[in-house]
């Protein structure tokens, strides 16, 4: 794996309107607000690089590489553009008792804060603004605020690499304190790249199904709650004879039911589930107008940060077929869409 891709925005705390008044014949200072340091860090760890190099290794694949890499420029980043910062309650209904949206730039990096002694869980959220079909939800209350990805027959791919965080901070009168933020990725990406050289298929179409719909960011969990297909993008290749398709998502499933536990320090190394987690469905449309539905079945979780690249060739009857063995496969020739029977993860 590639080392993690750090970026510090250093948020400097001075002083701010206070939202609670204070007065100078206060005996109980509790209520009054004080000054305090945040550090936030972006903290990318993922297996991109890794990724590329394993699947994407010969001379030939170059091309493919290269535009794999700046389709996710905005995704795998340690870049924050827009940051989310609340503040909330740790007692009864979790209120927000403090908000502050920013939008970032290479050189903003301090903000001015001032809030009451006490108690908070403080919730922080980056880049959500680039990324349209979803939204946060809920987030007057802490165990409410969840990311909702949008309710559609298909949604689009994330834009960018959302990351998330929650601190437990507990306010003291009269001491300096400093508090260290550390954001992780919350999404993950996906490509298939298809050889077409002989296969005359005259359109290819891919979509993905088998991630999460929400995100829940104070407990960071994730809900399958509806089914969730995400149309991917076709990326732009100067040489002909492949065709990638890539996504960025929600995470799919874990293999709950596997039965070897394995221990490692790298956290993209899973064992297979006993069936598919997740699921890319490529529509290869003939050269008579018939179209050939290919399901490919991936039994390896796809985790945060993470980016999982399939290989394949396309046939002149417009399957899809994967180079990895372990993949399976499921084709309709002749397909349309009365045919689709949905099938239960």
């Amino acid at each position: 794996m590639s080392p993690a891709v750090r970026h510090t925005i250093a948020v400097l705390l001075l002083a701010y309107a206070p939202f609670v008044a204070c007065t100078l014949v206060d005996e109980d200072l509790s209520d009054c607000g004080t000054d305090y340091d945040l550090d936030y860090e972006l903290r990318l760890v993922t297996n991109m690089t890794t990724e590329l190099q394993t699947q994407l290794s010969l001379a030939a694949d170059i091309t493919v590489s290269n535009a794999i890499k700046t389709y996710l420029s905005d995704v795998f980043t340690d870049y924050a553009h827009d940051v989310d910062l609340s503040f909330y309650d740790v007692e009864g209904d979790s209120l927000r008792l403090h908000h502050e949206a920013h939008v970032m730039d290479a050189s903003q990096s301090s903000y001015t804060l001032y809030i009451p002694v006490r108690r908070y869980m403080h919730l922080a959220l980056a880049n959500l603004e680039a990324n349209s079909g979803i939204a946060l939800a809920g987030s007057e209350r802490c165990h409410d605020a969840r990311l909702v990805q949008q309710v559609s027959d298909t949604v689009p791919t994330h834009k960018s690499g959302i990351f998330t965080a929650r601190l437990p901070m507990d306010i003291k009168e009269g001491q300096d304190q400093q508090f260290d933020v550390r954001l992780y990725m919350a999404n993950c990406a996906a490509a298939l790249v298809v050889d077409t050289l002989g296969s005359h298929i005259r359109d290819l179409k891919v979509y993905l199904d088998g991630f999460a719909n929400d995100f829940d960011l104070c407990d960071s969990m994730y809900h399958f709650t509806r089914p969730t297909v995400v149309e991917a993008d076709r990326l732009t290749l100067s040489e002909p004879g492949q065709i990638c398709y890539a996504s960025v998502n929600f995470p799919s499933r874990e293999a709950e039911d596997t039965k070897t536990v394995i221990e490692t320090t790298d956290p993209f190394v899973s064992e297979d589930a006993s069936r598919s987690l997740w699921r890319i469905k490529a529509y290869a449309t003939l050269a008579d107008g018939k179209v050939t539905e290919t399901i490919l079945g991936l039994f390896k979780p796809l985790r945060p940060g993470a980016l999982k690249v399939v290989r394949a060739r396309a046939w002149d009857n417009g399957q899809v077929s994967p180079d990895d063995a372990s993949v399976a496969v499921s084709v309709t020739l002749d397909w349309n869409p009365g045919l689709v029977i949905p099938i239960d993860f």
